[in-house]
């Protein structure tokens, strides 16, 4: 088992919320940082029926428990209702619990607000760097991603197929988030082209054959699954004209990868371009969330086409980060950094290449890949 970088204050008297994308690890971490918890499964049809059915039967469990020193509720959102007792055994019998869930939209519909200030709330990501360690291996970030199955399946991209299916059935059909599941399918692959793109809600639609009211729920709820981000554009202080857009990615690689379709004319370098920003993004969230740094991620584009990938700000720091697959550095890849600095030179630049040297060009600091993902917890600080 990789040694995690996630820390819960257990020993405060809070309740948690720990929110992430099914197969993050939520269930193996709690299981070996909480042993001796009383760890309630909604997803045994057995104990969600019990729940579900009565939520008032949740007291007379814990009464029966030898321990109620940390009452775990797994995937809660199956059983929202759970939250109303939750919120009354917290005030009433001072319980501690830790809520799991890998969708935050039934709870939001159903009552989460109830829990405000009484329970905090936290972050499970893909692995990253600092814990796989040596088993780190680039190729298969990018191929398969880093969720932890994809280092014990025997077959990575059966697991990956397998994974995708069960996000379909189990998440989007069984909360009944959307009623057509073949035309949801049909639009996670359209939405794949836009991986690391500016999301073009209207495009979409139209590639789908649907409206646009429709594609933008459907969008909502990749978020609300936690398996989709939108990048905003960064526009503090904005000398130039900057587009309206924002930036989608999947969460991992290699959920992108089993999502997107190959297709006989696609261009391997896009592909693979979008892969590597991917991974860098998930990246940067988990070091971000894990180490509390309170960093807004955003991407920086002006209308005249300069880019730059992704910007941290906030009370750590500012820094701009520009990601390119090649293995040499040219004056044009350093472009849009160059101009961003002279409009924000209060920002540390970064640019992130295939090659094998560490650089600094002008007041840019030119990193290899791996090297930037191993170092990325310093360089946030």
């Amino acid at each position: 088992m990789f040694k995690r970088m996630l820390k819960l204050p257990l020993e405060h008297q809070s309740s948690l919320f720990l929110f992430g994308p099914r197969g993050t690890g939520k269930t193996s971490w709690i299981k070996a940082n909480m042993p001796n918890a009383l760890y309630i499964d909604l997803l045994k049809f057995q104990t969600y029926e019990e729940l579900a059915t009565n939520p008032g039967r949740l007291e007379n469990i814990i009464a029966q428990a030898a321990t109620t020193d940390w009452i775990v509720i797994d995937e809660v959102q199956r059983c929202p209702e759970l939250l109303n007792e939750v919120h009354r055994l917290i005030e009433l019998k001072k319980y501690r619990f830790l809520l799991t869930g890998s969708s935050a939209r039934s709870l939001r519909r159903q009552g989460v607000n109830l829990l405000a200030g009484r329970a905090l709330r936290y972050n499970m990501h893909p692995l990253i760097y600092q814990e796989l360690g040596d088993v780190f291996n680039l190729e298969h970030a990018l191929r398969f991603g880093l969720l932890p199955m994809t280092f014990e399946h025997q077959s990575p991209a059966q697991y990956l197929e397998n994974y995708v299916q069960t996000y379909l059935r189990e998440e989007v059909s069984a909360e009944g988030l959307t009623r057509n599941l073949i035309t949801f399918t049909r639009f996670l692959e359209i939405a794949s082209f836009s991986q690391g793109g500016l999301l073009n809600v209207t495009e979409v639609a139209r590639d789908v054959g649907i409206n646009r009211l429709t594609v933008t729920n459907y969008f909502s709820i990749l978020e609300d699954l936690f398996i989709a981000i939108q990048v905003p554009v960064f526009t503090q202080r904005a000398k130039r004209k900057v587009v309206a857009h924002a930036k989608f990615y999947f969460f991992d690689t290699g959920v992108y990868r089993t999502i997107r379709p190959r297709r006989p004319l696609d261009i391997t370098e896009e592909i693979d371009g979008a892969a590597l920003e991917t991974l860098f993004l998930q990246s940067l969230r988990a070091v971000n969330d894990y180490n509390n740094l309170g960093y807004e991620i955003y991407f920086w584009r002006t209308q005249a086409g300069s880019e730059v990938d992704f910007i941290t700000y906030g009370n750590k720091g500012f820094n701009a980060f520009e990601i390119k697959r090649s293995t040499k550095i040219n004056n044009k890849d350093l472009k849009a950094l160059k101009s961003f600095g002279e409009d924000y030179p209060e920002a540390k630049l970064y640019f992130l290449y295939c090659g094998e040297l560490k650089l600094h060009i002008d007041n840019i600091t030119c990193l290899p890949f791996e090297m930037a993902l191993k170092e990325l917890p310093q360089i946030l600080g």
